[in-house]
């Protein structure tokens, strides 16, 4: 019985082991059924901006994220040396709520705008005067991360302007 329970026991480690490098080689490539090279979608980002907060207790900030790939995504993150508590919210009949993630759709595009779906910094660790970068880093469930510079514009800034490519990226 314990040679039996001793073999039962090395083959499902072998077949665990064999599921794990399996998935560690898929990986690489981009996971979730895609296809050959190309398929990781890329991620670009035009018109980021902040506009100038009234104290260092919150901001927020406002882009449009562009997926030229055929494989739709989600920011699922945002990071920066400006606070640690950076949350993804949407609008929704006049109320803003924190969500987990936002769909970036495939050949599509995110617009993080004012009145809409946008970036919250929670507790700021200094208060950025009109004319300051912040750097932040979205990143994505599939898409490698992308570190985009915040041009801080002023308190009544919006970019409803015409779309340029890169619109307000100086």
């Amino acid at each position: 019985m314990n040679a039996r329970t001793t073999r039962t026991l090395a083959a499902a480690l072998s077949l665990t082991a064999a599921f794990a490098i399996s998935g560690c080689s898929s990986d690489s490539g981009s996971g979730s059924g895609a296809k050959a090279d190309g398929a990781k979608p890329r991620m670009t980002v035009s018109g980021a901006y902040m506009p100038e907060p009234v104290n260092d207790k919150m901001a927020g900030a406002f882009m449009v994220i562009k997926n030229d790939s055929g494989t739709a995504d989600k920011l699922t993150a945002v990071t920066s040396a400006l606070s640690d508590d950076l949350q993804i919210h949407e609008t929704k009949d006049q109320k803003m709520q924190q969500v987990p993630s936002m769909d970036v759709p495939a050949n599509g595009e995110l617009k993080l705008e004012r009145g809409g779906s946008h970036i919250m910094f929670m507790g700021l660790r200094n208060k950025p005067n009109v004319g300051d970068k912040v750097t932040v880093e979205l990143r994505f469930e599939k898409a490698d991360p992308v570190k985009v510079e915040l041009d801080v514009k002023e308190r009544t800034y919006n970019a409803q302007a015409p779309t340029s490519t890169d619109g307000n990226a100086h």
